[in-house]
């Protein structure tokens, strides 16, 4: 489907450019925010015309190059030669583990990278400076006075040529549907709030569950007759096998650097009921009910509470309108332009 970004950009490139990126895994395989984030970052530079692949740092299920989201993805058990793309490649584009060894391939062929930054850890900016960074991107507004309170302490006065907040980009009729029935916590392991939910299942045995398999940590799968274990789903799947399930969201999340489940569901109108990490609270807005994770009986209240037909209208209310304030058309034109603006 094609989207709200211009076709061009003033100042930008005049002709396709050459994209890659080294990740450590990607959906359909490893279905997380931070991958999530980047295939739709990703997209649109396919559709202006430009040569997109990603290459995978990993071995993982795949064997064989495959196409997903139009975005070509290279498995490391089918090429090992990486060195050989970057020397072609216009721009260089990593995030998370795989920053060191790609900023140290840049710096060799003198290349320009793009860093997306998915979380507030110090080994994230510090990863941004020395790899010689032209382009930082951060999640939120609060991810960026994070890295500046960083920059600014950093031994050296050293910060990337330019930065550029992208918040994850939700296509929201990717997503909206009829909400469900259950109660939802998606990714069940400790700091995503998977003891929550098995305390919450216990005190309300009156209501449905689903505990959606994550991709990544130790899951706590309730053995009750009122949650229901749903496996681990890829992105394209999740409207249908998830939010077309879900009454109300569960985020009660030690750490959200932004939550793009969260963001997911205010687009079919799901309520959304949050620990108030820094991450949440900018990215659900007045839509977000905040409880602290520690506060079982507080979550129990307000999941009564919504059980309540006009509460529920006014919660589903401020939830599709916030998601309509997240309309990513502006943050992906302005990430297109600074892409193409990196080569002369």
């Amino acid at each position: 489907m094609a989207r709200a970004v211009p076709a061009s950009a003033p100042g930008g490139a005049a002709k396709p450019l050459s994209i890659v990126a080294r990740v450590h895994a990607m959906p359909p395989e490893h279905n997380a925010g931070a991958e999530h984030m980047l295939v739709s970052m990703l997209r649109p530079l396919v559709e202006r015309g430009h040569d997109v692949s990603v290459w995978l740092s990993r071995y993982g299920k795949a064997h064989k190059e495959y196409e997903y989201r139009g975005i070509k993805v290279v498995p490391l058990e089918s090429r090992l030669d990486f060195p050989t793309a970057v020397k072609r490649a216009h721009v260089l584009l990593a995030h998370l583990e795989t920053v060191p060894p790609t900023a140290s391939l840049a710096r060799g062929w003198g290349k320009p990278l793009v860093v997306v930054c998915h979380n507030t850890h110090r080994p994230t900016f510090r990863d941004v400076v020395a790899g010689g960074t032209k382009l930082a991107v951060y999640n939120s507004r609060w991810m960026e006075r994070e890295a500046e309170l960083f920059f600014a302490e950093y031994p050296k006065p050293i910060r990337p040529d330019s930065s550029l907040i992208v918040r994850p980009p939700v296509f929201a009729d990717e997503y909206a549907t009829k909400p469900g029935n259950a109660i939802t916590l998606i990714n069940c392991n400790p700091e995503k709030g998977g003891k929550v939910l098995d305390a919450l299942a216990r005190r309300m045995p009156d209501q449905q569950f689903l505990a959606v398999k994550g991709a990544y940590g130790e899951q706590i799968l309730p053995d009750l007759p009122n949650v229901e274990i749903v496996e681990h789903v890829s992105g394209e799947d999740m409207r249908e096998k998830v939010y077309a399930r879900t009454r109300v969201l569960l985020m009660p999340s030690s750490y959200e650097s932004w939550g793009r489940a969260g963001v997911e569901a205010l687009a079919s109108g799901i309520p959304v009921v949050a620990h108030p990490t820094p991450g949440l609270c900018e990215s659900l807005g007045e839509a977000g009910i905040f409880v602290d994770r520690a506060d079982a009986a507080g979550y129990e209240a307000v999941l009564r509470k919504l059980g309540a037909a006009a509460e529920y209208r006014l919660a589903s209310k401020r939830a599709k309108a916030r998601s309509t304030e997240l309309d990513p058309a502006a943050d992906l034109a302005a990430w297109c332009a600074a892409v193409e603006g990196l080569v002369s």
